[in-house]
């Protein structure tokens, strides 16, 4: 099984502007395109941006609405999975999601976060419900969560177990947690065996201060990609034989007492 080209957009695009964001979505696109990239994952709340304050309602909107056809047509024009982050309306709640876009324009997946950071997510956003959603591209097995929830090492093990081999993780992380991104995440990869695309935003946006540094990890604990403060585009391999041979030598999951666990909830 080859190698999945995938290509990180570490990038704020423009605050409250979903058709600049687009914009921003289809040259990076043509770019991880013509690099041989098979999947483009951006940041949380990419499609809106995330300091946005009181418009996360008026600019949120279905799954399937105008900002996600216009993503599967960005898809599908090059012919490349995309992974975004955005508000999304349903049922009268909104949810910080993050939608999975095949190489076709189709649905492959969403995910609504079900762990909300600090006041503003609370008093904006529904959490979600469902702690494992998956989608195959290839071959393998790509999991979905969204920043905080990947710093909740239960999350990331439920996706090993469910057999996820990428975890794509759109992020807003901000000073000073810059340690999640150094740190936490090639543990986490390392712990559950599995790569994980961890995806910034970057630079000052409202009160926050984003960080950078997205990276890719792998399941050797190495960091594949890492990037500075300010906009870039990676492109790395998640490879399968890597997996394989790692999940061979590494006993983590192996080697696992489930019996022993029962009394943490």
């Amino acid at each position: 099984m080859p190698p999945l080209r995938t290509a990180l957009l570490q990038n704020s695009g423009h605050p409250g502007d979903p058709a600049g964001n687009l914009k921003v979505l289809d040259e990076a696109a043509a770019r991880a395109a013509a690099d041989g990239a098979g999947l483009l994952v951006t940041a949380e709340m990419f499609l809106t941006g995330y300091a946005i304050g009181g418009g996360v309602r008026e600019l949120a909107e279905p799954a399937d609405g105008p900002s996600g056809r216009a993503v599967a047509e960005i898809a599908a024009a090059h012919g490349l999975a995309i992974l975004y982050g955005y508000p999304e309306s349903h049922a009268g709640a909104v949810h910080n999601s993050a939608r999975l876009v095949g190489a076709d324009g189709s649905e492959l997946a969403n995910y609504r976060k079900t762990h909300l950071y600090g006041c503003f997510e609370r008093e904006s956003f529904t959490p979600g419900e469902a702690p494992v959603v998956q989608a195959t591209i290839g071959e393998l097995t790509v999991g979905i969560l969204v920043c905080y929830d990947v710093e909740f090492p239960e999350n990331v093990r439920a996706h090993a177990l469910a057999g996820t081999d990428l975890l794509v993780v759109p992020t807003a992380q901000m000073h000073p947690f810059e340690f999640v991104a150094e740190s936490l995440i090639p543990v986490r990869a390392f712990e559950s065996q599995m790569y994980i695309a961890y995806v910034n935003r970057s630079g000052p946006e409202g009160e926050f201060d984003f960080v950078g540094l997205s990276c890719l990890a792998g399941p050797d604990g190495a960091t594949c990609l890492r990037a500075g403060r300010g906009e870039e585009l990676l492109l790395g391999d998640v490879d399968p034989k890597l997996l394989t041979t790692s999940r061979r030598i590494n006993p983590y999951l192996r080697d696992r007492r489930p019996g022993l666990y029962t009394s943490l909830g």
